[in-house]
């Protein structure tokens, strides 16, 4: 059998609606294949699996975080989280990834402060393998709701959670892309009615966490931003919004007063 070559894959891939045809028949060429699996990974792509799980990687802040079939992906406006909550912990930091899928935030932060403690958290028990094999032995991944697995003595001491939590409000999941919607765990999407419900759980606990001027960092929307902003404000928490048009990114921080 005769392997597909760089045109006749992208050429597939486009018709099913690739944006990014060529870049990712190069990708799918670059994993090391008999020519019936390239084929059916192939298959798999235009039928709609997200690519990151069909190659078993994503490219996120520059690093290759490992990605399971059934997790969510990690998306590039994820970076702008990362970089905010750089901006505000230490070297030494403790810090908490909350709805942390494959771990590429915890993975990232842990590796750009390498003298930080870091934490991660999901309820999936599929994502918290895939997180534990990304952030290795650099910190500790717990499986369990949000903070309740984490250990106790945390309480006050932590500097900066930052969580990803899901925020497409229930009615607008069936309009999301097929690679998230079928192949995408759904409560990494649906925050309920608003889209707010698990910011809501988090910013009423983070409090008893955070340390004296500690940060909570939460990814949401930019038409929630305002609401996200006032459940803070509501939880103790002074709020600022920032965005990252190019990347249609949006993050609330929270510092504890």
């Amino acid at each position: 059998m005769l392997a597909p070559d760089l045109v006749s894959i992208a050429s597939r891939l486009r018709a099913a609606g690739c944006v990014f045809a060529d870049e990712e028949a190069r990708l799918l060429l670059s994993v090391e294949q008999s020519p019936a699996e390239l084929t059916a990974m192939v298959d798999r792509r235009v039928a709609g699996v997200p690519l990151e799980q069909i190659i078993g990687w994503a490219e996120f802040c520059g690093l290759r975080i490992l990605v399971a079939p059934g997790v969510f992906v990690p998306r590039r406006r994820t970076e702008f989280l990362v970089r905010q909550a750089l901006g505000l912990c230490p070297s030494d930091a403790v810090i908490v990834d909350l709805c942390c899928g494959s771990g590429a935030v915890a993975t990232t932060l842990a590796a750009v402060r390498p003298d930080a403690t870091v934490f991660a958290v999901d309820i999936d028990p599929i994502a918290v393998a895939c997180a534990r094999r990304n952030l290795a032995d650099r910190g500790l991944v717990f499986e369990g709701d949000l903070f309740a697995p984490l250990p106790a003595s945390l309480t006050g001491r932590v500097d900066i959670i930052v969580a990803n939590a899901p925020y497409v409000p229930t009615d607008e999941v069936a309009f999301m892309p097929v690679e998230a919607r079928l192949f995408e765990p759904r409560a990494s999407a649906d925050g309920g009615d608003d889209g707010l419900d698990v910011q809501r759980r988090i910013a009423a606990t983070s409090s008893q966490w955070l340390s004296p001027s500690g940060c909570l960092l939460v990814e949401t929307g930019q038409r929630q931003a305002a609401q996200t902003a006032e459940i803070f404000s509501l939880n103790g928490l002074l709020p600022r919004i920032v965005r990252r048009e190019e990347l249609d990114a949006t993050v609330v921080v929270g510092i504890a007063i």
